[in-house]
């Protein structure tokens, strides 16, 4: 009776009473993850094995639909779960994940090694060419088909055994990284006790540093490894020795030989990625990957990462060589410049030349402005509004919510915005949905998107107050948010960012433009003490400084894909990691080599997340995202809809339910050229 009473007092197993049927975040404890899960594994099994013993013959409807209707209590625990693993974790829940991850994946692989349910999906397969089916539901068909045979339908018993214990093995490795380098970030603190090496640093930094010191009970400043902090101490510090420290400390995450080393699960993870490509008949992961990519074959990107470098390296070579010159005219007195130089005598010589830096241009740049301004530019755009609500429950107290409505006033999706650095969130920026988009008995069931962040957070004498790199950062997972917020189709499975990953950036990359838009800056750009609109002379430094060491920036971009390829594009070779990174470095790094530091340790897009022989997709995206942005400005900006229109239409509505490729012509009227990434890189003219 006590385990029956637990069961429905368990608020993933009863139907949530919360708005829009939202999670019930306030309610969930930790002891509510696996009995929910586990009762959602044994529906989904039963789901499967009613399709598997259905006496009727195979159909697209008894067979294709039912499987992706399947295991929905599943979905609606795991989402919950890995959203807050990444946004909110703590050992407890990291020890759940744990327990969890090898449960999920030997449920996948039930299904998709399942030889009777494939035999059945195989049948509805090879009667597609007279099944009539409308173009979303033959990719759903295809894609179905290829999820069995893509892994591991068609193996032998004892490849099926192997393949099952390589997909448990690096589902533990994957969290295993990921935590490694979050209790990395999380351990290090650098403690500046003396006033006179705060030199150089902005009021704004300091303050921050401040209020870091005091919330880990030190006295002095502090400095952390998060976003906010690590940056404007590279920037701005004039003490080389400690921005030598930290660098040291941020680019040898993981990789210190001790209990958070991720060497030997780098390795682990790459031999067991080249062996499950071998299972499955590929020559190498990246050949598995790259087959259902928008590029198509590992070559192909190959080729792409290797051009893109002959036109970035001659310029950031041009690049590193002035900025070389500008620092010892300033009185830098080494040879050449280190890697923790770089950003330093960058903010310097941009402010020389074009007469802006970060502290000019952060008071136009408070959050709530910013994000006020992305929701005006999206109504400009699509016509949908923001309403912020109070009574959605959230994970944190920081995390804002808001009701989404269409132009016509329906109601479109839920947005989460969680915007600031803590202990229990991984870095960088993200975008997930805790609820997808589908089509179901007739309703359209709307989705529900997260933002995660780490800007700068308010201090006690200012707001949040963000760098233009933030306020990119911002746009760039708006535009994530919206590929979700405005899916429309009917299978979940295709619905939203569900496309290949080169093709997953371009909404994000496309809103980064209206960041350098003069119209768009005006909306949200405001004084945040006088209120005044952010003046002409600054969008045309920011306009004019938008290349400012391009070359480089391309080159550094270059480098993690390479790397990337690199460890996935061929048979292991037994290589170290520096042994690795520095065959890259000899084509796409033009900085000293520094013992002990690495970054493939952290490099959590590939190994701890779904990047996996698809770094290179950001500047693939950035082809496609420059070509469809100079047609958004030939159709007259945000003050003429027909880019948008179609944009909306034909990308961010349709998910994966068709080609990429076929999207963005139907988009854009034919296919991208590469000449509007390099014209507006300064990389040709």
């Amino acid at each position: 009776m006590l385990k029956q009473a637990a069961m429905t007092q368990n608020p993933f197993l009863q139907p949530y009473s919360t708005p829009h049927q939202t999670a019930p975040f306030d309610k969930i404890k930790n002891n509510d993850y696996l009995p929910a899960l586990k009762e959602g594994l044994a529906q989904g099994r039963k789901e499967v094995n009613a399709i598997v013993n259905n006496s009727a013959k195979p159909t697209f409807e008894n067979t294709i639909v039912a499987l992706e209707h399947s295991g929905e209590l599943v979905g609606k625990v795991a989402s919950v779960l890995f959203n807050l693993n990444s946004a909110e974790t703590s050992p407890e829940l990291q020890t759940i994940v744990k327990d969890v991850s090898p449960m999920l994946s030997e449920y996948s692989n039930d299904i998709t090694l399942n030889e009777k349910l494939f035999a059945r999906v195989k049948a509805v397969y090879d009667q597609r060419t007279s099944l009539q089916l409308d173009p979303e539901s033959a990719m759903l068909l295809e894609k179905s088909y290829k999820r069995f045979a893509r892994n591991g339908a068609n193996l032998d018993a004892k490849s099926k055994e192997r393949l099952r214990e390589i997909d448990k093995d690096l589902s533990q490795l994957s969290l295993q990284f990921g935590e490694n380098v979050l209790n990395e970030t999380n351990e290090y603190v650098l403690v500046v006790e003396d006033e006179k090496d705060l030199a150089g640093l902005p009021d704004f930094a300091r303050e921050a540093a401040k209020a870091t010191a005091k919330q880990k009970g030190k006295s002095g400043w502090a400095f952390t490894l998060q976003a906010p902090s690590y940056g404007p101490f590279m920037q701005y510090a004039d003490n080389r020795e400690l921005r030598k420290e930290l660098y040291l400390a941020y680019n040898g995450r993981s990789f210190h030989g001790d209990k958070n080393d991720n060497s030997t699960i780098i390795q682990k993870i790459v031999n067991l990625r080249f062996e499950r490509a071998n299972l499955l008949g590929y020559k190498t992961h990246a050949d598995f990957v790259l087959e259902e990519s928008m590029a198509g074959s590992k070559d192909k990107v190959q080729s792409f990462l290797d051009e893109l470098v002959t036109y970035a390296r001659p310029a950031a070579e041009r690049q590193l060589a002035e900025l070389t010159t500008y620092a010892k005219a300033n009185g830098f007195t080494d040879d050449k410049l280190q890697a923790w130089d770089n950003n330093y005598y960058a903010e310097k010589l941009k402010k020389e030349k074009y007469d802006l830096d970060d502290e000019t241009l952060k008071p136009y740049f408070k959050l709530e402005n910013v994000l006020n301004g992305v929701f005006t530019v999206a109504n400009k755009l699509y016509g949908i509004t923001f309403k912020e609500r109070t009574d959605i429950p959230v994970y944190n107290s920081e995390v804002k919510t808001f009701d989404v409505f269409d132009k016509d006033g329906k109601f479109l999706a839920v947005f989460y915005g969680d915007y600031f650095p803590r202990e229990g969130k991984r870095s960088g920026a993200w975008m997930n949905d805790v609820q997808g988009q589908k089509i179901e008995n007739g309703e359209n069931i709307r989705p529900h998107i997260v933002n995660v962040c780490n800007f700068t957070k308010p201090t006690d004498t200012k707001p949040s107050l963000l760098t233009f790199n933030e306020v990119t950062t911002l746009f760039h997972e708006f535009g994530h948010a919206l590929h979700g917020m405005l899916a429309n189709g009917t299978y979940e499975s295709l619905s939203g960012t569900s496309v290949p990953r080169d093709f997953v950036e371009l909404p994000s990359q496309v809103m980064e433009n209206w960041c350098y838009d003069p119209e768009a800056l005006k909306i949200f750009a405001k004084h945040y003490q006088t209120g005044d609109v952010i003046p002409n002379e600054l969008i045309e430094k920011i306009r004019a400084s938008q290349n400012f060491l391009a070359g480089l920036a391309n080159l550094r971009q270059l480098r993690f894909g390479l790397v990337d390829l690199y460890y996935h594009g061929q048979q292991p070779t037994g290589e170290t990691i520096t042994q690795v990174e520095s065959k890259v470095d000899s084509v796409a790094n033009l900085f000293p080599r520094v013992e002990g530091v690495a970054f493939s340790p952290a490099f959590t897009h590939i190994f701890a997340g779904g990047y996996s022989a698809g770094y290179y997709s950001y500047k693939w995206s950035e082809v496609l995202d420059a070509d469809a942005f100079e047609f958004f400005k030939e159709k007259g900006g945000l003050d003429n809809k027909a880019a948008a229109d179609s944009f909306r239409k034909n990308v961010l509505e349709k998910g994966g339910t068709e080609k990429p490729m076929e999207l963005y012509k139907k988009f854009r009227g034919r296919e991208p050229s590469p000449k509007a990434m390099l014209r507006r890189s300064g990389l040709i003219l």
